[in-house]
């Protein structure tokens, strides 16, 4: 399952179209994400942050399309490579670095770390870092929605090897007979860690094999096309909530960096890197704004440097930051 071609696809306008403000949000939200996983990349390479990290260049389109048709009381469960779900669901730019830099100030007060990013009041479960350890979570939480009668919305994001799992079944069939507000979001970026999905399914569409196996709506989207995405969460989000769920959405993606920092991505063709480097979605959307009149190479260049500028200023506030003391051992904890 790779790009048919190496020329980047049109964009999917639709209803948003012709909301100027709106798509350019969408431009900054993942140039945000972007430059934060390439600024976050250099400070760990260079010894200056701790820990370790798993990113997500070339998915940005995911998590903004999707966490865009949300609102904030909606929840979402992330991954290990959680940091664009996390910007994209509304956390800040500073919260997140000093979580990362394990600062008492950070999202999780230094906690959780890269792999447990995340912030209940803006609708974001920190991160489990199992392999389709957020399915089963999001789909309780989707009960309790439902129980409390509420119209809100439960979203897991996962990979594509998270398919494999046995908790991914058990969610699925569970929203499935209960009919539960959850989306089902699989970011399938070809690869399990360094294993490709041919290797691994004998049937690669896995919207089509889920959608057979538990009866629900199960949909196979270009997932480096951000309006694609949000359209499609957006209808999904608007099922979910009139009580028609579950939905699962299958976003066709790439990861443009390795599975954790010390990957070289040896193991990714290069003519299918190629592929889907021309298919990068801020490029792709850029290029579409450009085309429509909606702003020109210098405003996109102006956008970039505005959030490496703003990153950057983060960067020095979180360093200074205090770290967690053995006192903060005992808290937050049930007993």
């Amino acid at each position: 399952m790779t790009a048919s071609h190496s020329a980047p696809r049109d964009i999917a306008w639709a209803a948003n179209s012709d909301a100027p403000g709106f798509l350019l949000g969408l431009y900054e939200r993942m140039v945000m994400i972007r430059e934060f996983e390439d600024g976050v990349k250099f400070l760990f390479l260079e010894g200056i942050m701790p820990g370790t990290i798993h990113q997500c260049q070339g998915q940005e389109a995911t998590a903004v399309g999707v966490c865009t048709a949300l609102r904030t009381d909606d929840f979402i469960t992330s991954t290990f490579r959680g940091h664009g779900h996390a910007l994209a669901k509304g956390l800040s730019v500073q919260e997140l670095l000093d979580e990362l830099f394990g600062a008492s100030t950070g999202c999780c007060k230094g906690k959780g770390g890269s792999m447990h990013v995340g912030n209940m009041a803006q609708g974001m479960v920190p991160g489990i870092a199992i392999v389709g350890g957020g399915i089963p979570v999001a789909a309780g939480l989707a009960l309790a929605f439902k129980m409390q009668r509420t119209d809100r919305v439960a979203v897991s994001f996962f990979g594509d090897g998270a398919v494999a799992e046995g908790a991914f079944h058990e969610g699925v069939n569970m929203a499935a007979i209960w009919n539960l507000p959850v989306i089902f979001v699989c970011e399938n970026n070809l690869y399990g860690a360094s294993t490709h999905v041919s290797r691994v399914m004998r049937d690669t569409h896995v919207a089509r094999r889920v959608g057979g196996s538990y009866g629900i709506r199960a949909e196979q989207i270009d997932g480096n096309d951000v309006l694609a995405v949000y359209e499609a969460a957006k209808t999904a989000v608007a099922q979910c909530r009139a009580g028609n769920g579950p939905v699962f959405l299958e976003l066709l993606t790439y990861r443009l960096t390795g599975h954790s920092r010390r990957d070289p991505c040896h193991y990714q063709p290069k003519e299918e890197r190629e592929e889907w480097t021309a298919q990068d979605p801020i490029l792709r959307f850029g290029a579409a704004l450009v085309k429509r009149g909606l702003i020109d190479d210098a405003g996109l260049e102006a956008v970039k440097s505005r959030v490496r500028r703003d990153f950057e200023a983060a960067v020095q506030v979180a360093q200074r930051q205090p770290l967690p003391t053995t006192n903060d051992l005992t808290t937050d904890v049930f007993a």
